[in-house]
């Protein structure tokens, strides 16, 4: 039994009614499924015995169908196929041919591109390269250039200085030397820049740092140690009021003011130079700030100065008091030194940290605001200018309040005798632990040699206004303030363990 259609060219075809093309033709068909329906649809479920003959007549007869199907819309249709399948190899071969003039088209484009634009961008890029390479050969060797002009500059500056050569000592131009530690903070600043691992790599430079640099930094601060290290208050007095009649002091009577002043210069260099060659290094690639900065050859140079101060006043006292009558000149010598540390923290107290180059420099607001308030107003000038000059106020901004706040205290003076009283205190101990003629006669004298400490004090806080002021005009002297308190300090740790 067979259905005829009619489709809309016109032509009758002929479809089985046996065969459900739409099951078939499903996207979802599942062989599976078709073949379970056609067995269940011949067989009971419940039949242990399956006949699988039927279904496989109906599958056999459904595929002649189909053959046979398809054999007749062929034959019926194979002109209509013949020709649809000509038009399309024709179209098929136009759009092929207008692909390939498209193709052949673009690849001339391409390789015409290629020729302008890639290949000068490689050589864009290869002489881009060219070009960094040269630039950081230029850079290194503008590096090696002003470390070669910084080493020569330092030399000269050296031999110019007379230092190491057959001046001597205190005939250096001490300026000179400032200037040579400015250069080695350059030599410095070079080479902890972006260049420094290049830089570092250089033959040239490596020599140079050892032979200029290093050697030259080592006599520079070796000359402000010395300096520093041999500093008296005779050096910073002119005229007659130079000898204060230590013993420990040698005589000034003969030092003129221009060569007093020539000392303070020379010590005021010397602290610059220790300042400026401490160690600052940069954190995190960024240079450190003021504040944050503690100049390690300065404070060190001025605790050695002052610890050693100590030690011999405290030997020297401490072997007299087993020896009585050698008490006077000992102490003698303690107040010469305490008038050397007087004469230190007053020269200190003048002078101020210089800017270092290699620190970050932070402008203080309230600082530009106070000076542009003074020069707006004219009447608040005097006042402004008397409390900037007061040492309360410039105390934070010199060298010595950076030394105080090292050794935690309110003056160098107090410093001394504290520290000398505190080692005192264990000597006595020793010579009355130890007993005999020694012991016996210093209990016995205890009034006198109280006596001999508060003058030895008292001695030492004495000093020429010349010293304090810088002025050789003013010959009278000037008293420390709150020696009575440090007398009373040096007289206990003394006097005190020997009424017991």
């Amino acid at each position: 039994m067979a259905n005829k259609t009619t489709p809309a060219n016109g032509v009758a075809t002929t479809t089985s009614t046996y065969i459900n093309f739409e099951v078939l033709t499903s996207p979802d068909f599942s062989a599976y499924t078709h073949a379970n329906s056609l067995v269940l649809a011949s067989n009971n479920a419940s039949d242990p015995s399956i006949d699988l003959t039927t279904p496989l007549s109906r599958v056999l007869f459904d595929l002649q169908e189909i053959d046979s199907h398809i054999h007749t819309l062929t034959s019926r249709s194979a002109l209509d196929m013949l020709t649809y399948t000509a038009t399309q190899n024709e179209t098929a071969q136009r759009i092929l041919a207008r692909v390939d003039d498209e193709r052949a088209r673009l690849l001339g484009s391409y390789e015409r591109l290629e020729k302008e634009v890639l290949e000068r961008h490689r050589r864009a890029v290869d002489a881009k390269t060219a070009a960094q390479r040269s630039w950081h050969v230029l850079q290194l060797g503008r590096g090696v250039q002003r470390i070669l002009a910084l080493a020569r500059q330092l030399e000269v500056v050296l031999a110019e200085s007379g230092l190491g050569g057959g001046a001597r000592f205190g005939k250096e131009d001490h300026g000179a030397l400032v200037r040579a530690s400015l250069s080695i903070l350059a030599f410095r600043d070079a080479m902890s820049g972006k260049l420094a691992g290049e830089l570092g790599r250089v033959t040239l430079v490596k020599t140079l740092r050892g032979r200029v640099f290093e050697d030259g930094e080592a006599r520079v601060l070796d000359y402000a140690r010395r300096v520093v290290r041999e500093f008296s208050m005779s050096s910073l007095s002119s005229g007659p009021a130079g000898n204060t009649g230590a013993s420990a002091v040698p005589n000034t009577a003969g030092l003129t003011y221009r060569e007093a002043e020539d000392s303070r210069a020379r010590f005021t260099s010397a602290v610059h130079i220790l300042y400026y060659l401490s160690p600052a290094p940069r954190i995190d690639g960024q240079k450190m700030s003021k504040k944050d900065f503690e100049p390690e050859y300065f404070l060190r140079a001025l605790q050695g100065y002052l610890q050693s101060a100590i030690t011999s006043s405290s030997a020297s006292i401490g072997r007299a008091l087993g020896q009585l009558p050698n008490l006077d000149r000992a102490l003698m010598e303690a107040s010469a030194r305490c008038q050397n540390i007087i004469a230190l923290e007053a020269l200190l107290r003048g002078i101020h940290a210089p800017d270092h180059p290699l620190l970050m420099k932070v402008v203080d607001r309230k600082t530009t605001d106070e000076t542009n308030a003074g020069e707006s107003d004219s009447d608040s000038d005097d006042s402004v200018n008397d409390a900037d000059t007061s040492p309360s106020s410039s105390s934070s901004e010199t060298l010595l309040s950076l030394l105080l706040t090292a050794l935690d205290t309110a003056s160098l003076p107090s410093y001394f005798w504290r520290s000398l009283a505190s080692s005192l205190s264990s000597r006595v101990s020793e010579i009355l632990n130890r007993g005999g003629v020694a012991a016996r006669t210093l209990r016995s004298q205890r009034d006198t040699v109280r006596a001999e400490i508060r003058e030895c004090v008292l001695r030492g806080s004495k000093l020429p206004r010349s010293v304090v002021l810088g002025d050789a005009r003013k010959a009278e002297e000037e008293v420390v303030e709150n020696w009575e308190r440090e007398a009373a300090v040096m007289v206990g740790s003394v006097v005190g363990l020997l009424a017991r």
